[in-house]
């Protein structure tokens, strides 16, 4: 349905869908300027309104001979640039719930569109999971405009592209499309724009989790991710110059990269902000701590059911006095005791956080082993294990790494040297058969093997 040139028609229309008696937020201004009625809609707290006072300010002095035809209105009489045309009613209406401004006047086909928009945010700050020791401080918010332009601060040149799309049939988020037009793989481009304009769900309100089930077409139960998540404009501006796709959502200070492996996904910013050799240090370290994150409590458990095949300079990692529990109940116990403290800081008041930590700490590992639940042995391992996942820069990854660990402890427990090696076929399985955009596998550069690959994942190479 197209807007019609008789200003009450329009007026009943959109009165009648802003529903004006439900929904005080959704502001109306009726409006007299050279001699034509006009109306204005626009969302309370979604206006900058010094900018709307002063285009209205300028109205005030037109005359008829101003208002002759659209496009000398347009052209000559609104002191705007972020300035639009529409005639289609459904996407005049998008427009005002999306918090932009619109101008209909009476006698015109066409209703103006002015991006005066603003969001209630929080400041710009370092994100508290992807802080670095060097480089800058800020960090993406809620607000889509801005953080595009973090990254167009970082990106200044004519290929970079900030590609606008809407999803969700009841949220219409907006959604930014960032890439470098000249280095981007076209085809995971247009298959994730196609994904996104075709998609037929509702809303996008889990933001990062709704818009990866919208892209893989289902729910993943593998528990490797598939994209790498950021909350640093640096990181996002490195990955687009690398010629990655980065997705951005509003309402969420969080950055989608694709495509990514599970090397890139294990990446942090402080592997580039220091010299070569103190960053290759970092980076092998990393990788390393999440491969002992893995298998030290699931081989601790298989020497202890085959203590004779332990060399002696090895003896000392056996427990000498018969556990009251089972070995690898305390450990399982101690994954979900983990967790749940995890679960518990979160809702701990910021004042109290610490002081509930160190009682934490001195409560559960103390007494834990006194009382006969837990060993030593038991705790130290799974205070390395709780402090190593944080090496991790993703939440996503340290999660998949420990259902992978918890699941080679019971098929070890149940079956031996032969339950730990389905184990790792289990997890090599996993990581092989995830699938993500573009040429490369999920384990490249070691499946398939590039040398020059591994170079630039081990040091960093020109």
């Amino acid at each position: 349905m197209d807007i019609s040139t008789d200003i009450e028609k329009n007026r009943l229309y959109f009165d009648g869908v802003f529903c004006k008696d439900r929904n005080f937020d959704i502001l109306k201004r009726e409006l007299t300027f050279g001699g034509k009625n006009a109306l204005l809609y626009m969302i309370d707290g979604f206006v900058k309104e010094d900018l709307l006072e002063k285009i209205l300010e300028s109205f005030a002095e037109l005359d008829s001979a101003d208002l002759r035809n659209e496009e000398t209105f347009k052209q000559g009489h609104i002191p705007y640039n972020n300035l639009s045309t529409e005639t289609d009613c459904d996407k005049i209406v998008t427009a005002v719930l999306s918090g932009k401004t619109v101008l209909i006047v009476e006698g015109f086909a066409e209703a103006f569109i002015m991006e005066l928009r603003t969001y209630p945010q929080r400041e710009s700050g370092e994100p508290d999971r992807d802080k670095v020791m060097r480089g800058s401080r800020d960090g993406f918010t809620e607000a889509l405009t801005k953080n595009a332009a973090l990254i167009r601060r970082r990106i200044r040149d004519k290929n970079f592209s900030v590609e606008y799309q809407s999803i969700g049939k009841v949220s219409k988020t907006d959604v930014a499309l960032c890439y470098l037009s000249d280095r981007v793989d076209k085809k995971i481009l247009k298959d994730v724009r196609s994904k996104i304009q075709n998609s037929q769900i509702d809303a996008v309100s889990m933001c990062q989790e709704d818009m990866a089930n919208v892209i893989n077409g289902k729910m993943r139960w593998n528990p490797f991710p598939k994209y790498k998540f950021t909350e640093r404009p640096d990181v996002a501006a490195a990955q687009i110059l690398e010629g990655d796709l980065i997705i951005l959502i509003d309402n969420t200070p969080t950055a989608m990269i694709m495509p990514a492996t599970i090397f890139d996904i294990a990446e942090d910013a402080n592997d580039y902000y220091f010299p070569p050799l103190t960053g290759a240090y970092l980076r092998i370290t990393r990788l390393l701590t999440m491969v002992v994150t893995l298998f030290v409590t699931p081989v601790w458990l298989l020497a202890l059911r085959y203590p004779d095949f332990v060399p002696d300079f090895l003896k000392f990692v056996l427990v000498e006095d018969e556990p009251n529990v089972p070995i690898v109940l305390q450990l399982l116990l101690l994954e979900f005791v983990i967790d749940g403290l995890k679960l518990s800081s979160l809702n701990t008041p910021g004042m109290l956080s610490s002081t509930f930590s160190i009682i934490a700490g001195i409560i559960v590992s103390d007494f834990a082993v006194q009382s006969g639940w837990f060993c030593a042995e038991t705790m130290l391992y799974m205070a390395f294990v709780a402090m190593a996942n944080y090496s991790q820069p993703g939440y996503e990854l340290g999660y998949a790494i420990k259902f992978m660990r918890m699941l080679m402890l019971v098929l070890t427990e149940l079956f031996g040297i032969w339950g730990f090696a389905a184990g790792l076929a289990v997890t090599v399985y996993l990581i092989l058969s995830t699938k993500i955009e573009g040429k490369k596998s999920y384990f490249w550069p070691l499946i398939p093997f590039s040398f020059k690959g591994m170079g630039r994942l081990l040091f960093r190479l020109k």
